[in-house]
């Protein structure tokens, strides 16, 4: 699993999930998770047959095919089947488990660790994978600096200089040492790093031409071949075609095998029908086109009385690990022709904390969840969702849906409708008027949004609110910074580490003003500190503690507005042997097998 967030463009996404506390959950979460619990604890792989094909369908689609480069879910969720790392995270356990790497130790100190990898694995193209590939994946992607890889932040090591009392930052050291031996040497403790190594490793052979022409980020874009795009993992990218089907096909030469010694994967093919929107893939499922559907929450009423008449099963797995929030532009710089990305009358606007909190509290999560979710959702108040189990803190200020404590704040700023017309003016004279972005494609995302505005409309502020295009949207985020408030989606995971990317002020997706020299705020500076503490921490009580008071501290300056958290739903045919709803997911793709053939 990668230490990474990615923005999210659809709900329902088959990533590994967490345990969820009961702080936010209705009283039959607990029985939920102790099922779950259960589920896990009772399942045995059994030996499966080869043949077939999963088919799913998804409104999600690649913006590019170099996973180094990627910053979405589609893109991600793609290449997740291609590529590996040296560990994985069970879906059954939520556990640290080997996947290329066979073995490993470590110094005392923590800050030596020696792998010991698999000397049967291939790449695609029938090339060996050796220790060279880590080396070379590490020392010339993640930490080039010609060009800004995804996987980069979790593997900067800050520290607090004494001499200078500035934060610094290093890199680990990584060297094979043999062609199967890889060394990795630390700066410092770091505690997620087990979990880390699920981080994918590239192709020497491949890329190195690339890197070295300076070309990399040309290479493996949406244009290519997807034959070309080599991994080690269990399938390959057969068919593209945009706007209409992935197609994955069965690596004959996988390294993995049951307990039979039969080669794995059992699946001769994986298709994602791509969609226009959660109507369409719900269609296709109730047709029989599809084999697993990510259930909204108004659909659970209409499914449940026909599951067993249509051949499928419904599970319900409590808050997932992704958030939807609100968020405002506060870049304070300008683009290459001297323009702000954020004009300064609106940047002083989001930049004050007291309209942030009053928007917070014209969020209407109630009829979210009500509305949009048909009751089966979450409110969410803290920035780790419930479903990281202990990491989440339940004790976070909330901001209810209160218009008059929203009324309130503003008039104490002086912000007011002075001319009656329905629309506050600031202290300035200035009409607070702003334009309110999502993506399209995700009705859901789209509802919620409206709701959002409308909250915004009743406490006086002019909100224009617009669709746009996915692919757009996370351009405007991370390369163009023309925006001015947006709802979007994050990924999320069991260690809060994974958020470092969005809660560090000097990373590129700090959204609200990323790639900070030094951060802005002494809020932001508190945040950076507590989330680099954590990460040297080995005690795990005390990294609760540093995650909760940063989540508390985040919380009350407000950069992020949280919606809620839908339930996760997932209907399944009865058709499948390896699966099981755990915590964590369904199954592991290796060893699903169709029992239909």
């Amino acid at each position: 699993m990668k230490s990474r967030q990615v923005f999210a463009a659809a709900a329902g996404a088959l990533l590994f999930l967490a345990a969820c506390s009961s702080d936010e959950s209705d009283p039959s979460t607990n029985e939920i998770v102790d099922q779950l619990h259960r589920n896990a604890a009772e399942f045995e792989y059994a030996i499966g047959g080869h043949g077939g094909t999963l088919t799913l369908a998804t409104i999600s689609e690649p913006l590019t095919f170099n996973l180094e480069l990627s910053n979405d879910a589609g893109s991600s969720g793609v290449l997740g089947y291609l590529f590996e790392g040296l560990t994985e995270t069970s879906w059954l356990t939520d556990e640290v488990e080997p996947l290329l790497a066979e073995s490993w130790e470590h110094s005392d100190d923590g800050l030596r660790w020696m792998f010991h990898l698999r000397d049967d694995v291939l790449w695609h193209d029938g090339t060996p994978f050796t220790a060279h590939d880590v080396d070379f994946t590490f020392n010339q992607v993640i930490y080039s600096d010609d060009f800004n890889a995804s996987s980069r932040a979790t593997f900067e090591f800050r520290y607090l200089n004494p001499d200078t009392e500035q934060w610094e930052q290093s890199e680990m050291t990584v060297a094979a040492l043999d062609d199967h031996t890889v060394e990795f040497v630390l700066p410092q403790p770091f505690a997620p790093f087990l979990r880390s190594m699920g981080t994918a490793i590239y192709p020497k052979h491949i890329l190195e031409g690339p890197i070295e022409a300076g070309a990399f980020e040309e290479f493996w874009d949406i244009d290519t071949d997807p034959a070309e795009v080599i991994g080690t993992g269990p399938f390959t990218i057969g068919e593209y075609s945009p706007g209409e089907r992935i197609v994955y096909e069965r690596n004959p030469h996988y390294w993995l095998t049951d307990d039979d010694g039969s080669p794995l994967p059992y699946l001769d093919r994986v298709v994602e029908i791509i969609v226009a929107d959660f109507d369409a893939e719900l269609a296709l499922f109730r047709d029989g086109t599809t084999d697993f559907h990510g259930v909204l929450g108004e659909e659970y009423a209409l499914l449940e009385p026909l599951a067993q008449d249509e051949n499928f099963k419904l599970h319900r797995r409590g808050p997932g690990f992704g958030t939807t929030f609100l968020t405002f532009n506060q870049n304070p710089r300008s683009n290459e022709a001297g323009e702000p990305y954020v004009d300064p009358v609106r940047r002083r606007w989001f930049e004050t904390t007291e309209f942030r909190q009053a928007v917070a509290h014209t969020m209407d999560k109630a009829a979210i969840i009500d509305g949009v979710q048909h009751g089966l959702g979450y409110p969410q108040w803290s920035s780790v969702s419930p479903a990281a189990g202990d990491f989440h803190n339940p004790d976070v200020r909330r901001y209810g849906y209160n218009l008059n404590r929203a009324n309130v704040i503003l008039d104490n700023l002086g912000w007011l409708d002075s001319d009656s017309d329905g629309i506050r003016e600031d202290d300035l004279g200035n009409p607070i008027s702003f334009t309110l972005i999502t993506n399209d494609g995700n009705s859901v995302r789209a509802d919620v949004t409206q709701i959002v505005a409308e909250g915004m409309v009743a406490l006086g502020l002019d909100v224009e609110f617009r669709l746009v295009n996915f692919g757009d949207l996370v351009t405007q985020l991370t390369t163009t910074y023309d925006w001015e408030a947006m709802v979007i989606g994050f990924t999320g995971g069991p260690d809060p580490y994974s958020g470092i990317g969005l809660w560090h002020s000097g990373e590129s997706l700090h959204l609200w003003h990323p790639n900070q020299v030094e951060p802005a705020t002494d809020w932001e500076a508190e945040i950076d500190e507590l989330y680099i503490e954590a990460s040297t921490e080995l005690d795990h009580d005390k990294r609760l503690e540093l995650y909760r008071k940063a989540q508390a501290i985040a919380v009350e300056s407000v950069p992020l507005i949280y919606t809620t958290l839908g339930e996760r739903l997932g209907a399944v045919r009865y058709v499948f042997g390896n699966e099981t709803p755990t915590l964590y997911g369904y199954w592991d793709l290796r060893y699903l097998y169709r029992t239909d053939l």
